[in-house]
């Protein structure tokens, strides 16, 4: 497949994204070139038990305070594999069919198939498994509490939570990507500007700013924006150092966990700053991970 450069791939709609790098709260998973998955950090739930894993493709991984955590491997079949916590029934994957783009909240687990419908299982008290009227959808993006749904023609969806006004994103148009925290939402727009809703005192929204971004992603109470040429920003909450990334070069791909963020290096080696008190930024060694879209 022919390489483009990270703002033309950005610039569009990208037709169900394959996430390569995914972080949870105590954990971190990457999927390499050779279609296995590494992860790192706490293991109590199982959450990092994919080693076993072939023909993976895309990763997510669930995000929980309290550590219960899950991560969810997308094949190269459409099948979804899935371990960590289940206690509301977000891995029950098993049985899915036809997948192309993969998400991972709080206690839940989202798919948006080849034809544009969205399947979800999991914890769904405030409605944030709700997806199932959904149509023409191209990627998803799960929060703690709210799912969000990215359309073939840049307009977005949400539902669930919306105290803090998450899901409060009818209004959005020119959407190429789109990304969920715990109380917020962000998204990318096709001019490589970033608009974002909800939120709290640690302003992880403030990004009105940004020019130029290619990729987004959002913590629990930070937002991270990639840079056409390789570099990172981010605002928000940063008492682990989760925002520390102004000095990072040559990044390709973002990612980031309830209080840590990675980033993705041109020659797949990977950078993590944050809370690192089970070894979730522990990630030095790790080499050849795969490029989005390669």
């Amino acid at each position: 497949m022919d390489c483009i450069s990270p703002k033309e791939a950005a610039f569009k709609v990208n037709p169900w994204p394959k996430h390569t790098l995914a972080a949870g709260y105590r954990h971190t998973v990457a999927l390499t070139s050779e279609g296995t998955v590494t992860a790192v950090g706490d293991n109590k739930y199982g959450q990092c038990d994919v080693s076993g894993w072939l023909d993976i493709v895309a990763v997510a991984a669930g995000c929980a305070h309290t550590g219960n955590a899950h991560t969810v491997g997308l094949k190269s079949d459409g099948t979804v594999a899935a371990a960590g916590w289940n206690k509301h029934g977000q891995c029950e994957v098993s049985g899915w069919r036809d997948i192309v783009a993969i998400a991972a909240g709080w206690r839940r687990t989202v798919g948006v198939t080849s034809n544009g419908t969205v399947m979800a299982v999991g914890r769904n008290h405030e409605g944030q498994c709700n997806v199932s009227s959904w149509r023409d959808m191209v990627a998803a993006a799960a929060g703690d509490w709210h799912t969000v749904g990215l359309t073939s023609d840049g307009t977005v969806a949400a539902v669930g939570n919306n105290r803090y006004g998450q899901c409060n994103v009818t209004g959005w148009h020119d959407i190429v990507a789109v990304a969920a925290g715990y109380l917020h939402t962000v998204g990318l727009t096709s001019n490589g500007t970033v608009v974002a809703v909800g939120g709290d005192k640690r302003e992880p929204c403030n990004v009105s700013g940004w020019r130029d971004i290619v990729a987004i992603a959002a913590g629990s109470h930070h937002t991270i924006g990639l840079t056409a040429d390789g570099t990172v920003t981010a605002v928000g909450w940063n008492e682990h150092g989760q925002c520390n990334v102004s000095g990072w070069r040559d990044i390709v791909a973002v990612a980031a966990g309830c209080a840590h963020t990675l980033g993705l290096r041109s020659d797949g080696t990977v950078v993590a700053v944050g809370r690192n008190q089970e070894g979730q930024c522990e990630v030095s060694g790790w080499l050849g991970i795969q490029r989005p879209g390669h």
